[in-house]
């Protein structure tokens, strides 16, 4: 079968080597991919947002299923033009997809619903949202309602960092038209935790937790980032958690969405608070979130195509999902001067000896040499029994990839072992 990916970062070249270990796939074809995923699939010069485009390739090609895994693709509704062509496909459909493009929807849905999340207002006037924060509590968090490639998220100390956010988003145009609605909502405390799950609309199964570490800097200092890197399974997220998450927030949602006539079928990603109050949504996701992929699918035992088509096809339930008893690091590393000003075009070496353990976000072919070509350059994973080995082992692989204006943060893991050790 010839099976395609739409998309061109790390967490789309995690996604195409784990299908590549299923013997049926005769062909994977990425589209745009990148000079790394070159080496493992296809790459087609067809960007992940050109719809037209994307269909008519799969169509000629005579592709067999598609994976769409970028958000903009899904909100833009990639899934229901290749679904109408007859290629099935994993991932939302366009109206699905509104739970991550639209933060309004999202709170709305989880306020109707009695989803436990924070407390928010939403605006679409700025002269309303900036007399709100007049008197807000802060810290406050301020989100544009739209995409906004991760960096839509504002956490204000002070009541002049909320106003200066508001009036970027809605006034100044920093995430266009992502920005002219925003959220403002209440500050929570506690340990961070993401866990994709699988869910075919009726049956949800969740994948192996992981911790993100958003901030650039070491000590989760700097701005927000997409990922500097991540570690699975998270330490706080306890069986007991787990089991309140489920009962509370999981199988809810998708009820939810179903109740509103928007069956979410694909991988649902669930960013969670674990609050004093208890475990609460800080924002969904349509897709494999980026870089938690890049840990979690390397711990997952089972086929990832067989499990994609039983998403598909509403057979979750009669699918085993299984994932290894065991500890995966993934250390991001960018260009510097990430997330801003960044140089590119340095040659990217990666030893042939760590090649299985590298995904590549940010590169492009020059001359037949790797090159980069991003922010996010690469991600550096290792699996092992012990949180601690995992974390040294991704640091091993880290040192071994080289580039002119390397960076990455020495601190992925810290918390999670801090933790472990608390623990």
């Amino acid at each position: 079968m010839k099976v395609l990916v739409v998309g061109g970062g790390g967490r789309e070249h995690a996604v195409i080597k784990k299908l590549k270990e299923n013997p049926e796939i005769a062909e994977i074809y990425a589209l745009p991919g990148n000079g790394g995923i070159a080496e493992d699939a296809m790459c087609v010069p067809i960007g992940a947002k050109d719809i037209e485009g994307i269909v008519s390739f799969a169509a000629e090609k005579g592709i067999g299923y598609a994976v769409v895994t970028p958000d903009d693709p899904l909100v833009l509704g990639c899934v229901d033009a290749l679904e109408e062509r007859g290629i099935p496909c994993f991932g939302p459909r366009a109206n699905a997809a509104i739970i991550e493009g639209s933060k309004v929807f999202a709170k709305n849905l989880m306020k109707k619903y009695g989803i436990p999340t924070a407390r928010f207002e939403s605006f679409d006037d700025p002269d309303e949202a900036l007399r709100y924060l007049e008197s807000a509590p802060i810290p406050t968090v301020v989100k544009a309602d739209g995409l906004a490639l991760g960096k839509g998220v504002m956490i204000a100390q002070t009541r002049e960092e909320a106003v200066r956010a508001v009036t970027d988003m809605m006034c100044g145009g920093k995430f266009g038209k992502s920005g002219e609605r925003v959220v403002i909502e209440e500050y929570l405390e506690g340990p961070e935790v993401s866990v994709l799950a699988f869910t075919d609309g009726k049956t949800l199964v969740p994948m192996v937790s992981s911790m993100d570490h958003k901030r650039a800097g070491d000590g989760d200092t700097g701005l927000n980032t997409g990922g500097m890197g991540t570690v699975a399974p998270n330490p706080y997220y306890t069986p007991e958690i787990a089991a309140r998450c489920m009962e509370e927030i999981f199988l809810p949602t998708v009820a939810a969405m179903n109740k509103e006539g928007r069956p979410f079928k694909g991988c649902l990603y669930f960013g969670l608070m674990l609050t004093k109050d208890g475990p609460k949504v800080i924002e969904y996701n349509c897709r494999f979130g980026d870089p938690e992929t890049q840990v979690v699918l390397p711990l997952l035992e089972s086929d990832l195509f067989t499990v994609m088509r039983s998403v598909t096809e509403e057979r979750l339930a009669e699918t085993e999902v299984r994932f290894q008893n065991r500890h995966a690091c993934c250390v991001i590393l960018a260009s510097k001067g990430y997330p801003e000003a960044y140089d590119k075009g340095f040659a990217l070496e990666i030893p042939e000896a760590v090649r299985a353990q590298v995904y590549v976000a940010g590169a492009a072919r020059k001359n037949g040499r790797l090159v980069t070509n991003g922010g996010r350059v690469v991600g550096c994973t290792a699996v092992a029994d012990t949180l601690q080995d995992a974390v040294r082992g991704a640091y091993a692989v880290a040192d071994q990839v080289s580039f002119e204006n390397k960076y990455c943060r020495r601190d992925i893991g810290a918390r999670a072992l801090a933790a472990v050790q608390e623990g």
